[in-house]
């Protein structure tokens, strides 16, 4: 398959790795930002194909698991009001918020259901006009055109009883707070290709400047992450902190130019909190005033998003690189997919399901971990 099969090339793969072998002298820390590069690296075994020196840490690129308790207890609020349709993806229905989870509300009579595009739910707003359709605006930079796109559509088409509960967030301001963070350990990124495909590469040259700190712009197959992985530890061996791209068959450095004009269009850049981390100035979108209209916790005067409440859930430290998953005393046993403590067992793209699907629960680290 054109674009997929050499990109999962054996032969390549050993030959990245033999290479790595033979340049690596001291120890490195890499980060990968997105949670589909720490899934592509779990379960493909790369983690157990490079050189000892190098410690690869799972940084905080999964939307589910970055979306703070507050803003899925706003969710779960708006489900349970009279009259609301509330729209989302699959994989935001089990995570617990400070009370239930979204799935949870669903069993308990709330119209909650999982589209596959925003665009799905101003069609659902334009068959209900009678309800009030609410979608569940989750994710990075990668999201962001398409929900600002249904925002835009509806604007046109006159539909007003279609509205976002916007939790975007964005990635250069995690790494410039990862980065500046006291107990920081990170010595370069494999950035995340698909953020990369929208908005470019500007945004990077200055953390790689500020920070010291090589950034490659990296795909998802195991030839993309160990060819991103070889060229930052060529960087580092030899004292360089540039911005790379490896994912050239997809990554511009100016980005989709019409994307981002989308963006821009309906959303204003804000402070926001993250899940496990706290509030990054800067990190996020909110609707801007031009389209406040279609903001949910507007429209239906939810206040301030209250603060998460305490949790046995270590994703904070998880996704800031201090901890593996393996290093939660509740890691398979007290959470677990069927009952997570928290986001990044449920999600798809989350660091812990990673490492409990694709490398098990071994007695071994359960007993290190305790």
């Amino acid at each position: 398959m054109k674009y997929l099969s050499e990109y999962r090339d054996p032969e390549l793969v050993h030959q990245f790795a033999e290479e790595l072998h033979r340049i690596t002298t001291k120890p490195w820390t890499i980060m990968e930002i997105c949670g589909g590069q720490t899934h592509s690296l779990v379960k493909n075994g790369i983690l157990e194909m490079l050189p000892k020196e190098i410690t690869m840490v799972h940084g905080p690129g999964c939307p589910v698991c970055v979306t703070p308790i507050g803003i899925i207890d706003e969710a779960i609020l708006l489900s349970e009001m009279t009259n609301v349709i509330l729209c989302s993806f699959g994989d935001m229905l089990r995570v617990p918020g400070n009370k239930k989870s979204l799935l949870e509300a669903k069993a308990e009579g709330a119209d909650v259901r999982i589209l596959y595009s925003p665009l799905e739910a101003v069609t659902l707003a334009q068959q209900n006009p009678d309800k009030e359709v609410v979608f569940f605006a989750v994710g990075f930079e990668t999201t962001a055109p398409a929900n600002a796109l249904s925002v835009v559509h509806a604007a046109k088409m006159n539909v007003h009883n279609y509205s976002i509960l916007a939790s975007h967030v964005l990635v250069p301001p995690a790494m410039e707070a990862i980065l500046g963070d006291p107990e920081n350990k990170i010595d370069a990124f494999l950035a995340a290709g698909h953020v990369c495909s929208i908005m470019g590469m500007e945004e990077y040259y200055p953390v790689a400047e500020k920070y010291q700190t090589p950034i490659v712009v990296t795909g998802f197959e195991p030839v993309d992450l160990l060819q991103g992985v070889l060229m930052a530890v060529h960087q580092l061996e030899k004292g360089m902190f540039e911005v790379e791209n490896q994912y050239v068959r997809a990554v511009q450095r100016e980005g989709n130019l019409i994307a981002q004009e989308t963006i821009h269009e309906v959303f204003d850049i804000a402070d926001r909190s993250w899940r496990g981390i706290g509030q990054i100035p800067n990190s996020g979108y909110e609707l801007n005033d031009e389209y406040k209209r279609f903001n949910a916790r507007i429209k239906f005067d939810l206040g301030e998003t209250a603060v998460d409440g305490t949790n046995e859930c270590i994703s904070g430290e998880i996704m800031k690189g201090l901890k593996k998953p393996f290093q939660c005393p509740h890691f398979g046993k007290k959470c677990n997919p069927e009952h997570p403590l928290g986001a990044p067992m449920v999600s798809s793209e989350g660091a812990c399901a990673a490492y409990y699907h694709y490398q098990g629960v071994e007695e071994e680290e359960l007993t290190e971990a305790v």
